[in-house]
C-alpha cells in the first residue's frame, strides 16, 4: 500500500512574497525531518505571473538558508482546490476570495496558514508596501506556522485533514 503523500498549496495575493516564502521554508523543513510532501504556491491575482518572488522576500529568505531559485508566480487556479489536500492561505481578504471561488466540496480545505501556529496568530501580513523588516517579520509567522503544519503532519500521518477554524 502506498502512502498519501500529502498536497499543501500556500496563496497570498500575488505569489511574489508571502506564499513563495511559505512554499519554500515548508519545503526547506519538511526535507529537514524526512517528511514527503507536494508543495505549490499561488497567487488570487494575476499580477505578478511568471515572475520570480520579490528581490525583498529572496534576500530575507536566503539569508535564513531558504531557497527561492525555482520558484515563479502563478494564479490559483480551478483544478487547485481538487488537486491539493490543504490550501493555506497568508490573510483573511484572500481566504475571501478562495471561499468563494471554491465548490462547496473543496470548501473544507481551506485555512489561514497562521492556523498552525499554536495560539491564535491571525494572519501573516503583506510586506510589500512597508520596510525591509516586514520580510523578516513574515519569515517568523511562517517559520512558526510551518513548524506547527509539520507537527501536525508527523502527530497524524495518513489521516484526513482537519482544518483548524480560521
Amino acid at each position: 500500500m502506498t502512502q498519501h503523500i500529502p498536497r499543501i498549496l500556500m496563496v497570498c495575493m500575488g505569489n511574489i512574497c508571502r506564499s513563495p516564502t511559505a512554499e519554500a521554508v515548508l519545503r526547506k523543513m519538511a526535507e529537514e525531518r524526512g517528511i514527503a510532501i507536494h508543495i505549490d504556491s499561488a497567487g488570487t491575482h494575476a499580477y505578478h505571473v511568471g515572475e520570480a518572488p520579490d528581490r525583498r522576500s529572496r534576500k530575507a529568505g536566503e539569508a535564513r538558508g531558504y531557497d527561492f531559485s525555482v520558484l515563479r508566480a502563478r494564479a490559483v487556479c480551478s483544478e487547485d482546490f481538487e488537486r491539493f489536500d490543504l490550501i493555506l492561505v497568508a490573510d483573511q481578504a484572500n481566504l475571501a476570495e478562495l471561499r468563494r471561488r471554491a465548490p462547496a466540496s473543496y470548501q473544507h480545505k481551506l485555512s489561514l496558514l497562521m492556523a498552525f501556529a499554536g495560539e491564535p496568530q491571525g494572519e501573516v501580513p503583506d510586506p510589500y508596501y512597508g520596510g525591509e523588516s516586514g520580510f523578516d517579520t513574515v519569515l517568523d509567522l511562517v517559520e512558526c506556522a510551518c513548524c506547527g503544519l509539520l507537527d501536525y503532519l508527523e502527530q497524524h500521518q495518513g489521516a484526513t485533514f482537519v482544518v483548524r477554524d480560521a
